[in-house]
Protein backbone atom coordinates (compact mmCIF):
# COMPACT_ATOMS: atom_id res chain seq x y z
CA UNK A 1 0.00 0.00 0.00
CA UNK A 2 1.38 3.41 -0.91
CA UNK A 3 2.11 5.83 1.96
CA UNK A 4 -0.54 8.41 0.98
CA UNK A 5 -3.20 5.70 0.70
CA UNK A 6 -2.08 4.27 4.05
CA UNK A 7 -2.47 7.67 5.69
CA UNK A 8 -6.01 7.98 4.36
CA UNK A 9 -6.88 4.49 5.54
CA UNK A 10 -5.70 5.26 9.06
CA UNK A 11 -7.90 8.35 9.06
CA UNK A 12 -10.97 6.31 8.11
CA UNK A 13 -10.25 3.70 10.78
CA UNK A 14 -9.69 6.39 13.39
CA UNK A 15 -12.98 8.06 12.52
CA UNK A 16 -14.87 4.80 12.78
CA UNK A 17 -13.17 3.49 15.92
CA UNK A 18 -13.53 5.07 19.37
CA UNK A 19 -10.10 6.17 20.56
CA UNK A 20 -8.86 3.88 23.29
CA UNK A 21 -6.15 6.24 24.48
CA UNK A 22 -4.83 6.01 28.00
CA UNK A 23 -8.02 4.28 29.12
CA UNK A 24 -6.63 1.15 27.47
CA UNK A 25 -4.11 0.90 30.28
CA UNK A 26 -5.72 2.82 33.09
CA UNK A 27 -8.81 2.42 35.17
CA UNK A 28 -10.19 4.04 38.30
CA UNK A 29 -10.72 0.59 39.72
CA UNK A 30 -8.61 -2.49 39.03
CA UNK A 31 -11.72 -4.63 38.54
CA UNK A 32 -12.69 -2.58 35.46
CA UNK A 33 -9.24 -2.86 33.88
CA UNK A 34 -9.27 -5.00 30.75
CA UNK A 35 -5.60 -5.17 29.91
CA UNK A 36 -2.98 -3.08 28.16
CA UNK A 37 -3.85 -2.27 24.54
CA UNK A 38 -2.09 -0.26 21.89
CA UNK A 39 -4.40 2.67 21.02
CA UNK A 40 -5.75 3.69 17.64
CA UNK A 41 -4.51 7.07 16.44
CA UNK A 42 -7.55 9.41 16.49
CA UNK A 43 -6.68 11.17 13.22
CA UNK A 44 -4.74 10.63 10.00
CA UNK A 45 -0.97 11.06 9.99
CA UNK A 46 -1.24 14.28 8.00
CA UNK A 47 -4.13 15.75 10.03
CA UNK A 48 -1.93 17.99 12.19
CA UNK A 49 -0.02 19.61 9.34
CA UNK A 50 1.59 22.09 9.02
CA UNK A 51 2.41 21.97 12.74
CA UNK A 52 3.40 18.30 12.82
CA UNK A 53 4.21 16.68 9.50
CA UNK A 54 2.84 13.35 8.30
CA UNK A 55 6.20 11.58 8.17
CA UNK A 56 7.01 12.48 11.77
CA UNK A 57 3.58 11.33 12.93
CA UNK A 58 3.85 8.04 11.05
CA UNK A 59 7.30 7.22 12.42
CA UNK A 60 6.48 8.48 15.91
CA UNK A 61 3.31 6.40 16.19
CA UNK A 62 4.22 3.20 14.32
CA UNK A 63 7.87 2.93 15.34
CA UNK A 64 8.54 4.79 18.59
CA UNK A 65 5.22 4.43 20.39
CA UNK A 66 4.60 0.90 19.16
CA UNK A 67 8.15 0.00 20.13
CA UNK A 68 7.62 1.19 23.70
CA UNK A 69 4.40 -0.81 23.92
CA UNK A 70 5.94 -4.03 22.61
CA UNK A 71 8.98 -3.75 24.88
CA UNK A 72 6.78 -3.00 27.90
CA UNK A 73 4.60 -6.04 27.20
CA UNK A 74 7.68 -8.23 26.80
CA UNK A 75 9.16 -6.95 30.07
CA UNK A 76 5.85 -7.45 31.89
CA UNK A 77 5.25 -10.95 30.49
CA UNK A 78 4.50 -13.47 33.23
CA UNK A 79 4.09 -10.82 35.94
CA UNK A 80 1.16 -9.25 37.77
CA UNK A 81 1.84 -6.02 35.85
CA UNK A 82 -0.22 -7.33 32.94
CA UNK A 83 -3.29 -7.06 35.17
CA UNK A 84 -2.51 -3.67 36.70
CA UNK A 85 -3.53 -0.24 35.35
CA UNK A 86 -0.57 1.99 34.54
CA UNK A 87 -1.37 4.39 37.40
CA UNK A 88 -0.85 1.55 39.87
CA UNK A 89 2.38 0.50 38.22
CA UNK A 90 3.70 4.07 38.24
CA UNK A 91 2.76 4.55 41.89
CA UNK A 92 5.49 2.07 42.83
CA UNK A 93 7.71 2.35 39.77
CA UNK A 94 10.77 2.66 42.01
CA UNK A 95 10.37 -1.07 42.70
CA UNK A 96 10.47 -1.96 39.00
CA UNK A 97 13.46 -2.31 36.70
CA UNK A 98 14.42 0.22 34.05
CA UNK A 99 12.69 -1.63 31.20
CA UNK A 100 9.30 -1.28 32.90
CA UNK A 101 9.91 2.34 33.87
CA UNK A 102 11.19 3.48 30.48
CA UNK A 103 8.93 1.46 28.20
CA UNK A 104 5.84 1.69 30.40
CA UNK A 105 6.34 5.44 30.56
CA UNK A 106 6.81 5.66 26.82
CA UNK A 107 3.68 3.62 26.20
CA UNK A 108 1.50 5.68 28.55
CA UNK A 109 2.94 9.12 27.76
CA UNK A 110 2.46 8.77 24.02
CA UNK A 111 -1.12 7.54 24.34
CA UNK A 112 -1.87 10.67 26.36
CA UNK A 113 0.07 12.82 23.86
CA UNK A 114 -2.07 11.71 20.87
CA UNK A 115 -5.22 12.52 22.83
CA UNK A 116 -3.80 15.96 23.65
CA UNK A 117 -3.88 16.98 20.00
CA UNK A 118 -6.58 17.59 17.42
CA UNK A 119 -6.89 19.09 13.94
CA UNK A 120 -10.07 20.84 15.11
CA UNK A 121 -9.47 24.29 16.56
CA UNK A 122 -11.49 25.06 19.66
CA UNK A 123 -11.80 27.44 22.59
CA UNK A 124 -10.68 26.55 26.09
CA UNK A 125 -13.74 25.33 28.05
CA UNK A 126 -14.89 27.79 30.71
CA UNK A 127 -14.09 25.56 33.72
CA UNK A 128 -10.56 24.85 32.52
CA UNK A 129 -9.97 28.50 31.66
CA UNK A 130 -11.10 29.56 35.12
CA UNK A 131 -8.80 26.99 36.76
CA UNK A 132 -5.86 28.18 34.66
CA UNK A 133 -6.56 31.82 35.51
CA UNK A 134 -6.89 30.99 39.20
CA UNK A 135 -3.55 29.19 39.40
CA UNK A 136 -1.47 31.04 36.77
CA UNK A 137 -3.12 34.47 36.54
CA UNK A 138 -3.82 34.35 32.80
CA UNK A 139 -3.88 31.80 30.01
CA UNK A 140 -0.91 33.55 28.41
CA UNK A 141 1.04 33.28 31.66
CA UNK A 142 0.31 29.55 31.76
CA UNK A 143 1.42 29.10 28.15
CA UNK A 144 4.63 31.00 28.85
CA UNK A 145 5.42 28.83 31.88
CA UNK A 146 4.56 25.60 30.06
CA UNK A 147 6.56 26.69 27.02
CA UNK A 148 9.59 27.48 29.17
CA UNK A 149 9.42 24.05 30.80
CA UNK A 150 9.32 22.40 27.37
CA UNK A 151 12.06 24.53 25.82
CA UNK A 152 14.48 24.25 28.74
CA UNK A 153 14.05 20.53 29.50
CA UNK A 154 17.63 19.29 29.16
CA UNK A 155 17.94 16.49 26.63
CA UNK A 156 14.92 14.27 26.05
CA UNK A 157 11.77 14.49 28.11
CA UNK A 158 8.30 15.95 28.57
CA UNK A 159 6.56 19.13 29.74
CA UNK A 160 3.35 18.70 31.74
CA UNK A 161 0.32 20.52 33.05
CA UNK A 162 -0.80 18.63 36.13
CA UNK A 163 -3.41 18.78 38.87
CA UNK A 164 -1.93 18.02 42.28
CA UNK A 165 -3.67 16.11 45.07
CA UNK A 166 -5.43 19.31 46.15
CA UNK A 167 -6.64 20.10 42.64
CA UNK A 168 -4.19 22.96 42.11
CA UNK A 169 -2.73 23.23 38.60
CA UNK A 170 1.03 23.30 38.09
CA UNK A 171 3.58 23.04 35.29
CA UNK A 172 6.43 20.56 35.55
CA UNK A 173 8.79 18.57 33.36
CA UNK A 174 10.34 15.11 33.48
CA UNK A 175 13.34 13.52 31.77
CA UNK A 176 13.22 10.60 29.36
CA UNK A 177 9.86 8.76 29.64
CA UNK A 178 9.14 9.60 33.28
CA UNK A 179 5.82 11.24 34.14
CA UNK A 180 4.15 12.93 37.14
CA UNK A 181 2.37 9.73 38.22
CA UNK A 182 5.65 8.03 39.09
CA UNK A 183 6.81 7.79 42.68
CA UNK A 184 10.34 8.81 41.67
CA UNK A 185 9.52 12.35 40.47
CA UNK A 186 9.81 15.42 42.67
CA UNK A 187 6.50 16.99 41.59
CA UNK A 188 3.63 14.52 41.46
CA UNK A 189 0.14 14.97 40.06
CA UNK A 190 -2.41 13.89 37.48
CA UNK A 191 -1.25 14.65 33.92
CA UNK A 192 -3.71 16.89 32.09
CA UNK A 193 -1.53 18.00 29.17
CA UNK A 194 1.80 16.62 28.02
CA UNK A 195 4.24 17.67 25.31
CA UNK A 196 6.90 15.32 23.98
CA UNK A 197 10.22 17.13 23.53
CA UNK A 198 12.29 14.15 22.45
CA UNK A 199 13.99 15.01 19.15
CA UNK A 200 12.10 12.25 17.33
CA UNK A 201 8.90 14.25 17.97
CA UNK A 202 9.98 17.23 15.90
CA UNK A 203 13.42 16.99 14.30
CA UNK A 204 12.41 15.99 10.74
CA UNK A 205 10.34 19.17 10.40
CA UNK A 206 11.87 21.65 12.85
CA UNK A 207 15.49 20.41 12.92
CA UNK A 208 17.09 21.93 16.03
CA UNK A 209 14.38 24.57 16.50
CA UNK A 210 12.59 23.03 19.47
CA UNK A 211 11.18 26.44 20.43
CA UNK A 212 9.24 26.69 17.16
CA UNK A 213 7.78 23.22 17.70
CA UNK A 214 6.72 24.16 21.24
CA UNK A 215 5.15 27.46 20.13
CA UNK A 216 3.19 25.75 17.33
CA UNK A 217 1.84 23.13 19.74
CA UNK A 218 -0.82 25.60 20.92
CA UNK A 219 -2.44 25.44 17.46
CA UNK A 220 -3.36 21.77 17.90
CA UNK A 221 -4.12 21.34 21.62
CA UNK A 222 -7.33 19.44 22.32
CA UNK A 223 -8.62 21.61 25.14
CA UNK A 224 -11.76 19.49 25.57
CA UNK A 225 -9.64 16.46 26.45
CA UNK A 226 -7.57 18.53 28.88
CA UNK A 227 -10.77 19.80 30.49
CA UNK A 228 -12.17 16.27 30.76
CA UNK A 229 -9.02 15.11 32.51
CA UNK A 230 -9.32 17.99 34.95
CA UNK A 231 -12.91 17.03 35.74
CA UNK A 232 -11.94 13.37 36.18
CA UNK A 233 -9.07 14.30 38.50
CA UNK A 234 -11.55 15.81 40.94
CA UNK A 235 -13.72 12.69 41.20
Amino acid sequence: MERRQFIGTVGVVAAATPFIGTLASCASETKSFEGHKFPELPYAFDALEPYIDAQTMELHYTKHHNGYFNKFMAAAEGTELLNMPMEEIFASISKQDASIRNNGGGFYNHALFWENMTPEQGEIPADLKQAIETDFGTVDAFKEQFGKAAKTQFGSGWAWLIADKDGKLAVTSTPNQDNPLMDIVSTKGTPLLGLDVWEHAYYLHYQNKRADYVDNFWNIVNWNVVNNRLVSSKV
